[in-house]
């Protein structure tokens, strides 16, 4: 028997199909947005992703007729789109060895000396814990300046850990999906994951030890 929502995608499905033009402008709207920042982290600029984007969107088309349903449709989307970009970027020069793509860093994710040593009672807990995000103001959460904040160290992320956040973090996909349209394993996806939450959290540190966000 089938679910609510794969009748739902069925239906989508044949009504792409059928070129109905309303049912492509609602799957447009539903995922353009997110698929142009997916793009940004394989290519040079903002008008490459769009770009990429929309190319992506004429093999969505093209390719409908071949869709077999094995993966939802938003999977099967989104790895057209990623395949379009990985040849969009080896064009611009950016590809790196597939060897370096799960995990470029070999340090820890957070500094050791946060945690406490092997000599102490509590070894390995952390010695300098967090910022407890509950004791931010809310006022400040929905700052254009904290926002602003956080997607420059995402931006700032290499190119693997900056995907795989921003599907599992902004896009609140679930790690299964995300390895399968990023074609990593469930150790590697966590690895990256793992590692870009904590250099956001660092840098939000950072910024609140700065003092109150400015208005």
């Amino acid at each position: 028997m089938t679910t609510p929502d794969e009748r739902e995608e069925l239906e989508l499905v044949r009504a792409l199909r059928q070129g109905e033009e309303a049912a492509f402008r609602a799957l447009v709207d539903r995922y353009h947005a997110s698929m142009v920042r997916l793009a940004m982290s394989f290519v040079s600029t903002r008008a490459t992703a769009e770009e990429v984007t929309q190319e992506a969107w004429v093999g969505v088309l093209r390719g409908l007729d071949r869709f077999e349903g094995r993966s939802s449709l938003r999977t099967w989307i989104f790895r057209i789109l990623t395949n379009t970009a990985k040849t969009r970027a080896m064009r611009e020069g950016r590809q790196v060895p597939f060897s370096s793509l799960a995990d470029p860093e070999d340090g820890p994710a957070v500094d050791p000396s946060r945690f406490q040593g092997p000599e102490s009672r509590w070894a390995h807990h952390w010695a300098a814990p967090p910022t407890r995000w509950e004791t931010v103001p809310d006022a400040s959460i929905l700052a254009g300046e904290l926002r602003n904040r956080i997607d420059e160290a995402i931006a700032a992320l290499p190119p693997m850990q900056r995907q795989v956040i921003t599907l599992r973090d902004i896009d609140g996909w679930g790690s299964e999906e995300v390895c399968n349209v990023l074609e990593l394993s469930e150790t590697n996806q966590r690895v990256l994951l793992h590692r870009a939450r904590s250099k956001v959290r660092t840098a939000l540190e950072a910024y609140f030890a700065e003092g109150e966000p400015r208005a």
